[in-house]
């Protein structure tokens, strides 16, 4: 890490679990202002920006400021941000399926889009510079929401996520009830099953490569344990959802895109 940065993960209590991942928080007091590149994991987020909040690319290759608070959907594509200032973040990972309810939207209006929360946080304090008091506020706030809301999830849809977690077969359907199902899970998580499986299969490949001094041999090696068919497929699913190359990845990224998915590679080998 850099002079100051640090990273820390905080694990949800019991009446979380079902719904948060994980909750994070980052700090870099002295961020390099170099553009970083997030890669999707099939996970949507709430972040919340306690310092300065990044900049985004948008469409046309503009920098805009994002709100401090933002709930980040799915990402079907990589998302170019940039640190403007002294960086603080506290965070919640959802699991893919089960930020329905928190947002009340169908997720689907969320995919690749990084929603205003600024009013819904309105009045949420967290300690500056205590990553656990920040994690213990998010949390908190959390907590209260579930009561409030009443947060639910879909068996199925959650079945269908933890196969395609695990490349694994979904049970067998009629193709009615299949499509009944696909409509629910694009409500639920904001993409198709297939997507959702196409980006576990690259995360896998990702965080191999990027978590380790990973030669060209070994990222095909691993991309085959992965569920690629060959090189060429790998190769566009890198370019679909990072938009580059693994080694160019490696080579230009740094900061809060490296961490996240450094640690997203500690937790997956500690599984």
């Amino acid at each position: 890490m850099g002079q100051g940065e640090r990273y820390e993960e905080f694990a949800p209590p019991p009446a979380l679990r079902p719904f948060i991942r994980t909750l994070w928080t980052y700090a870099a007091p002295e961020p390099s202002g170099a553009v970083q590149r997030i890669a999707p994991d099939g996970c949507p987020e709430l972040v919340i920006d306690l310092a300065a909040p990044y900049e985004e690319q948008d469409e046309d290759g503009v920098f805009r400021p994002q709100p401090p608070v933002i709930f980040a959907g799915q990402m079907t594509r990589p998302m170019a941000i940039r640190p403007v200032g002294p960086v603080e973040i506290v965070a919640a990972r959802f699991e893919p399926d089960a930020a329905r309810d928190f947002l009340d939207l169908p997720l689907v209006e969320a995919t690749d889009r990084r929603l205003d929360l600024v009013a819904r946080l309105a009045g949420f304090s967290a300690p500056s510079g205590d990553p656990a008091g920040q994690a213990a506020a998010l949390r908190d706030w959390l907590e209260a929401q579930r009561c409030a809301g009443d947060w639910r999830l879909d068996p199925a849809v959650r079945a269908e996520v933890a196969a395609a977690e695990r490349e694994e077969d979904g049970p067998s359907l009629s193709p009615a009830d299949r499509r009944a199902l696909q409509r629910r899970f694009r409500d639920r998580v904001g993409v198709a099953p297939r997507t959702l499986r196409s980006i576990f299969r690259f995360r896998r490949v990702f965080d191999h490569a990027t978590g380790q001094d990973a030669d060209a041999a070994s990222w095909l090696e691993a991309g085959l344990a992965a569920g690629y068919f060959d090189q060429p497929q790998m190769a566009r699913d890198f370019r679909r959802f990072l938009g580059c190359t693994a080694t160019e990845w490696a080579r230009e990224q740094a900061e809060l895109a490296r961490q996240l998915a450094s640690q997203s590679y500690k937790r997956d080998g500690q599984d």
